[in-house]
């Protein structure tokens, strides 16, 4: 079980979705603490986003959605990758972030 909770930010659009302000916070009770791990703690917590970030068939991201902790994007890494320590510990969030297409 993490030791801390793991802080989450969501894009706005989701926040109203969810009916939150600011960031969430979800326990996740697996190690090591993972995107998939944290995705379906955020999504037991917030039953609402089931299928808005990820597909509900294949578990996939959305194509227009990115992760991003410790100022990296971590879009394209295994869903099953440890998370940075800073995001497990409490310290740094994991950032969702609604990217933007067109010129």
């Amino acid at each position: 079980m993490s030791s801390s909770p793991v802080r989450v930010v969501l894009p706005a659009h989701l926040k109203n979705l969810a009916r939150v302000q600011g960031e969430v916070e979800v326990r996740v009770p697996a190690s090591p603490v993972t995107r998939a791990a944290v995705l379906d703690a955020l999504e037991e917590r917030f039953p609402v986003l089931r299928g808005t970030i990820r597909d509900r068939a294949t578990g996939r991201r959305r194509a227009f959605v990115r992760f991003y902790a410790c100022s990296r994007d971590l879009s394209n890494e295994p869903a099953d990758a440890p998370l940075p320590a800073e995001v497990v510990a409490g310290d740094e969030p994991f950032l969702v972030v609604g990217a933007m297409a067109g010129g």
